[in-house]
């Protein structure tokens, strides 16, 4: 038989799917294998790294094959993260995914040539870690939540349509050094003086929701503002749950916090922007450089609301806000 036949009939059974075990275990070993690393400032979620596997999966990319995802916790602590930063170049990753505005600089830091994806609810030209979003330049690209800022200003607009008799309001916030958390802040407390709310912040201290929320009843808020935070989205149903005790209609950061029980939000869905994550992992891990790579800001926002947590709240939702929703949970 000639080569080009042999050729050929070894590309027909390949494609036919009849290779053996043995032939199988050959080609996936041949696959080259790919080593994502992902730095977080916060402790490691119960559910680490779900949502970023799931997504690279759809793309081809499995982990055990072709896929070795290294994460990085600094568990709140700051001061870790360069040398958890250090570590990731040292292990030869291909990209790294840097959360949160510290978590980049450390990166920054660590290596000019590695790319690094940025990801957070922050503005990284004003703090500083890109020239601009159109062109960020260097070995930065990345997501960022909001289109300018945050979604502080029309999350706090909705819960006052929600709750027209709140006049003071209390912002749940996480206390860690970080200033991705001050610009929500501050945004908030702007539109509180815009829609003549008193504003009462509240800080998280060691994960003490009880102690925090003790603190808001004290001060007789109407209704809360539950900040973000990657911690307060681990936490969510402890902190759904003593809204509910507490009797506080709440607006919160992802649609996960309403399917569990939360009362509303306004924001892009969680779960696709992991996806529009992983697939900046995708063109980077194929060639493309990040500094060419616009960062990217979402152009689609959705407003949940579950009628059955505002039955329990006995809360009636005006059906102006109800007709705006994209989702309404019954």
């Amino acid at each position: 038989m000639r080569r080009r036949g042999c050729i050929g009939i070894g590309i027909a059974v390949a494609a036919s799917g009849l290779l053996t075990p043995l032939q199988r275990a050959a080609a996936q070993s041949a696959e080259r294998v790919y080593r994502v690393g992902v730095l977080r400032l916060t402790a490691r979620p119960p559910v680490a790294g779900t949502y970023l596997p799931t997504a690279l999966r759809e793309l081809g990319y499995v982990e055990g094959r072709n896929l070795i995802l290294d994460l990085r916790f600094a568990d709140g602590d700051v001061a870790r993260l360069p040398a958890l930063a250090h570590e990731l170049v040292m292990a030869k990753v291909d990209v790294i995914v840097a959360v949160g505005p510290l978590a980049v600089r450390a990166c920054k830091d660590a290596t000019t040539t590695l790319p690094i994806i940025l990801f957070g609810n922050f503005d990284p030209v004003a703090l500083g870690l890109v020239p601009s979003l159109a062109r960020p330049g260097g070995n930065v690209t990345g997501l960022v939540f909001a289109p300018d800022g945050t979604l502080a200003g029309k999350q706090l607009e909705l819960l006052k349509s929600a709750v027209p008799r709140a006049t003071r309001i209390a912002f749940l916030a996480p206390v860690a050094a970080n200033p991705a958390n001050l610009p929500q802040v501050q945004e908030t407390r702007d539109a509180a003086a815009v829609l003549g709310i008193e504003l009462v912040v509240v800080g998280v201290q060691g994960g003490d929701y009880a102690q925090a929320f003790a603190a808001i009843v004290a001060q007789h808020a109407h209704a809360l503002f539950v900040g973000a935070g990657p911690r307060f989205v681990t936490d969510r149903k402890q902190i759904i749950e003593l809204a509910a005790k507490h009797r506080l209609p709440a607006i919160y950061e992802w649609r996960e916090h309403v399917v569990d029980g939360g009362l509303m939000t306004y924001s892009t869905s969680n779960y696709g922007t992991y996806q529009r994550l992983a697939s900046y992992v995708d063109r980077i891990l194929k060639g493309a450089k990040p500094g060419d790579l616009p960062i990217e800001r979402p152009t689609r926002f959705e407003l949940v609301i579950n009628l059955k947590t505002a039955k329990a709240l006995g809360l009636a939702i005006p059906q102006a806000l109800l007709l705006r929703a994209d989702e309404v949970i019954q």
